[in-house]
C-alpha cells in the first residue's frame, strides 16, 4: 500500500500533480478540469500536519474542504454531482467501507448503508459556476484506513484523490473521544515520552521517541492493520471492523509482538539488538517496513509498549504508557504467586509464576458500550503487547477497562483477570526441603501492584496511578474486592479458567522476629556493593539463629539468572539488641553475572535453631544504577543550521571498555538513529565526544544518548534542546 501522495499522483495517468493541488491531464474531453484538497490547511484543523502538508490526512466525524473546478458551469437543480468513498479491496455500503453521497444529495443508497459521508456545496463571496467549494464530513463510525475519493458527473467518473482517515478523539461523537485538551496534546500530539523502569524503590526515568508523526508513519501503521491474521482471513470484515477503536487496538497489540518485534528474555542478542538499545519506535517501525515487513530483533516489555503508544497515537486512539511495579504474572489464574526458596534462601528457577521488577503496558482511551451502556467502563483500557499469555487464541492482551479492574470484574472481556493479578495478586513464600517437602513461611497480600506511574500531562513528572487500579492495600475494602474477584473467576468468566485452588486468607500475627535491609548507599554498577541485615526480637530471651544470605543476579522479570555469592552464618541475637549483619557484594564477584542484567536479589533465609520449624524470610531487590554519562549542547538551535553537542563519559573500572559504541537519536533532529563506533577506553579514562547536529523540525526536542561496550550496556542520557524555526 502506497500513501507517499506525490508518488501517487505522478504515477497516476490522470493526474498532474503538486503539494495537494491536482490538474486533470485529460481535462480537454473531460467534466473535471483540476482539485485542490487544501492539504495544509485541512491538515491543521485535524491536527495531523504534523505528519504531513502533502498528503491529505483526516480526522472522521470532522468536515474538510476541497475546491473542484468543472469544465462548465454546475447548476445544482439541474445537474447531480455523485461522490464515492472507498477504503479496503472489498468496498461495500452494507460494510460502512463504501459511501455514495452528493449534491444534490439525492443519491439512491443501499438500505443497509453504514458509515454515509456528507457533502455541502459552500457559497462563494465571488460567483464562479465552474469552481465547487466542497465540504465533506466523514461520520464519526467511519472505519479508519486509505479512502479512494472520486466523483461522477452524468456518465462520466472521476478518481479525484487519496485521502487517509483516521480516529478523532477531538470529536464527541467518535469513540475516543477525549474531553480535556491538556490530555489530548500529551496523550494524542506529545512525540515524546518516560517509561519508568527500575524496582518499586529504584523507579528510574527512560526517555522515550514515539516519533508518530514520521511523514511514513501513517503508511507505516496502515501496513501493520493489512497484515494482521484477521485481515487475511476475511479482509472485507477486518476493514469493515476498523470503524471500531476497540477491535482495532486488540489488533495492534497482537501485530507488535506476532510480526514486529521479537521478544527475547535470554542473554543472546547476537541475531539483533538487545531490546535495552532503543530509544525510541520509530527506528523499530522504519526497519521493519523497510526490511519488507521482517520481524524486528528485540524486544521486552518496555519497548513492545513504546511501539504501541506511537501507532495507537498515530492511528488516532489516546494512548499512554504505564508501568506496574512489583508485576506479578500469574499463569493459572488462582490469583497467587507461590515463591520457593531452598533451604539457603536462593530462589528456585523453575517456577512458573513470578513477579517481575515492572512490567510496562499502555493504557488507550475508547468508549466500551459493549461491555454496558451506561458508560460505566469507559475510559481508560488496559493494552498489553507483550506476548505473556493467549487472548481468544492470539498473543495479545485486551482491552481490559481500568475501572473493571479496580472493582474486581474479572469475569469481563477482555482480560480483565490476568490485569487484576498483576497489580493485586497474592505471594506465598515456600521453603523446599532437600526431600522435597514444603513448608508455608509466609503470605504476603500487599506486596504486587506497587507505584503504578505514568508521564504526568504537561510535564516530566511521575503521575502515581496506583488508585486507579486499586484500593488501598491493608483496607477492607481492598479485600472484598480481592475476594470478589476470585468468586468470580470460581464461578465462570470469559477467556479463562479456574483451577479450583481455594486460598482462606487470614491476618498474620505480628512478626516475633524483625528482618530488614539497609542499605549503606546507592547501589552503582562498577562499584561495590554494600549494605547490612538488621535483625531484632522482642522475646525475653536470647536466640540463637542460622543465617542464608544468598546473592543472586535477576531479570527484571523475577527469574534468578546466576547465583553470585552464599553465605551461611551462626549468630546470637540478644534481647532488645539489634543483631547488625553486614553485607559485601565485590564488583568483581558479580561484574560478569550482571552484564545483561542491573538487578540482583539479597535473601536472608534465618532458621531459630531453638525451634527449627519458625523460619523467616526477607528479600532485597536492588537495581544497581548506571555510571554517570553526560550531554551538552549549545544554546542555538535553528532548523537546518549546525549545533555543536558534548557526550563525556568516564571508565569507572580498572578494566578496558571493549566494542564502544555512541548512538544518538530524537526526532526533528535526525532522521532515524546515528550510531559512531569508539576506541577502546581505559581503566579510569575519560571519553569526550564532539558532535555537530543539523535540526530539520523546530520546537522542544528530546536528544537521546547510549553508550554501549562489552561491560556496561546500554548506557542512556538525554537532553531538551530548543529549536528555532
Amino acid at each position: 500500500m502506497a500513501l507517499s501522495w506525490s508518488n501517487d499522483y505522478r504515477n497516476y495517468s490522470g493526474f498532474g500533480w503538486s503539494g495537494g493541488y491536482g490538474r486533470f491531464n485529460d481535462h480537454h474531453y473531460s467534466a473535471f478540469r483540476e482539485v485542490d484538497l487544501h492539504c495544509q490547511t485541512n491538515n491543521n484543523k485535524h491536527h495531523t500536519s504534523e505528519i504531513s502538508v502533502k498528503q491529505l490526512i483526516v480526522r472522521r466525524g470532522q468536515p474538510f474542504n476541497i475546491t473542484l473546478k468543472m469544465a462548465k458551469p454546475f447548476n445544482p437543480d439541474s445537474d447531480q454531482l455523485i461522490m464515492k468513498a472507498e477504503t479496503g479491496k472489498y468496498p461495500s455500503e452494507k460494510q460502512g467501507t463504501m459511501s455514495l453521497f452528493g449534491v444534490p444529495d439525492k443519491v439512491e443508497r443501499s438500505f443497509s448503508a453504514k458509515a454515509v459521508w456528507k457533502i455541502e456545496l459552500q457559497k462563494n463571496n465571488v460567483p464562479e459556476p465552474t469552481i465547487l467549494y466542497l465540504n465533506i464530513t466523514p461520520p464519526a463510525d467511519t472505519p479508519i484506513g486509505e479512502y479512494k475519493l472520486s466523483a461522477q458527473l452524468r456518465a462520466e467518473e472521476k478518481e479525484l484523490a487519496k485521502l487517509s482517515v483516521l480516529f478523532n478523539p477531538w470529536c464527541s461523537d467518535d469513540w475516543v473521544f477525549l474531553p480535556n485538551e491538556e490530555e489530548r496534546e500529551e496523550y494524542v500530539m506529545n512525540e515524546h515520552g518516560i517509561i519508568y523502569t527500575g524496582a518499586d524503590h529504584y523507579i528510574s526515568k527512560l526517555f522515550w521517541d514515539f516519533g508518530q508523526f514520521e511523514e511514513d508513519m501513517v503508511q507505516i501503521c496502515l501496513k501493520i492493520l493489512d497484515l494482521n491474521i484477521k485481515h487475511k482471513r476475511d479482509p472485507a470484515d477486518d476493514v469493515s471492523a476498523r470503524c471500531n477503536p476497540i477491535y482495532v487496538s486488540r489488533v495492534i497489540s497482537n501485530m507488535i509482538n506476532n510480526g514486529i518485534l521479537e521478544g527475547n528474555w535470554s542473554n543472546d542478542f547476537r541475531y539483533g539488538k538487545p531490546p535495552t538499545h532503543w530509544s525510541g519506535s520509530y527506528a523499530i517501525l522504519k526497519q521493519w517496513y523497510a526490511s519488507l515487513c521482517s520481524t524486528v530483533k528485540y524486544g521486552q516489555c518496555w519497548v513492545f509498549a513504546g511501539v504501541m503508544c506511537s501507532v495507537m497515537r498515530l492511528l488516532g486512539i489516546p494512548c499512554r504508557v504505564v508501568t506496574n511495579f512489583q508485576s506479578a504474572h500469574d499463569t493459572n489464574q488462582n490469583l497467587i504467586v507461590d515463591n520457593y526458596y531452598d533451604e539457603y534462601g536462593v530462589k528456585d528457577k523453575a517456577t512458573r509464576d513470578s513477579i517481575w521488577n515492572f512490567h510496562v503496558w499502555v493504557e488507550g482511551w475508547m468508549r466500551r458500550p459493549d461491555l454496558a451502556d451506561d458508560g460505566r467502563y469507559d475510559g481508560w483500557q488496559v493494552l498489553d503487547a507483550t506476548p505473556q499469555e493467549k487472548s481468544e487464541g492470539l498473543n495479545c492482551c485486551g482491552p481490559a477497562p481500568v475501572k473493571a479492574i479496580l472493582n474486581g470484574d474479572t469475569h469481563l472481556k477482555y482480560d480483565v483477570p490476568f490485569v487484576f493479578a498483576e497489580v493485586n495478586a497474592d505471594c506465598v513464600n515456600w521453603q523446599i526441603k532437600r526431600d522435597g517437602y514444603k513448608i508455608k513461611m509466609s503470605s504476603d497480600t500487599k506486596t504486587v501492584g506497587q507505584h503504578i506511574s505514568t508521564k504526568r500531562p504537561g510535564s516530566n513528572q511521575r503521575l502515581d496511578i496506583t488508585d486507579t487500579y486499586k484500593h488501598r492495600e491493608g483496607t477492607e475494602q481492598e479485600r472484598n474486592v480481592f475476594r470478589y474477584a476470585l468468586d468470580r473467576l470460581a464461578n465462570g468468566t470469559r477467556g479463562g479458567h479456574f483451577n479450583g485452588v481455594t486460598y482462606t486468607l487470614h491476618r498474620n500475627e505480628a512478626p516475633q522476629l524483625t528482618v530488614q535491609f539497609e542499605q549503606e548507599s546507592t547501589p552503582v554498577n562498577g562499584q561495590d556493593v554494600n549494605l547490612k541485615l538488621v535483625l531484632n526480637s522482642e522475646d525475653s530471651a536470647a536466640r540463637k539463629l542460622s543465617i542464608n544470605i544468598s546473592v543472586q543476579a535477576m531479570s527484571y522479570t523475577g527469574k534468578p539468572v546466576a547465583n553470585i555469592q552464599n553465605q551461611v552464618i551462626e549468630k546470637k541475637l540478644l534481647p532488645g539488641r539489634d543483631l547488625i549483619v553486614p553485607i559485601h557484594v565485590p564488583y568483581s564477584t558479580y561484574n560478569k553475572h550482571m552484564v545483561h542484567c542491573k538487578s540482583m536479589t539479597i535473601s536472608a533465609m534465618i532458621t531459630d535453631l531453638n525451634n527449627e520449624d519458625h523460619i523467616y524470610l526477607a528479600t532485597e531487590r536492588m537495581v544497581l544504577k548506571d555510571p554517570p554519562i553526560t550531554i551538552t549542547v549549545s544554546d542555538k538551535a535553528r532548523v537546518k543550521n549546525s549545533m555543536s553537542a558534548r557526550v563525556a563519559f568516564t571508565n569507572p573500572i580498572s578494566k578496558i571498555l571493549r566494542h564502544c559504541t555512541l548512538t544518538l537519536s530524537g526526532r526533528g533532529l535526525f532522521y532515524g538513529e546515528k550510531t559512531f563506533k569508539l576506541p577502546d577506553l581505559m581503566p579510569n579514562q575519560r571519553l569526550l565526544v564532539k558532535l555537530n547536529i543539523v535540526p530539520y523540525k523546530s520546537g522542544e526536542k528530546t536528544l537521546l544518548v547510549d553508550f554501549d561496550c562489552a561491560s556496561f550496556r546500554d548506557i542512556k542520557t538525554s537532553c531538551i534542546v530548543h529549536v528555532k524555526p
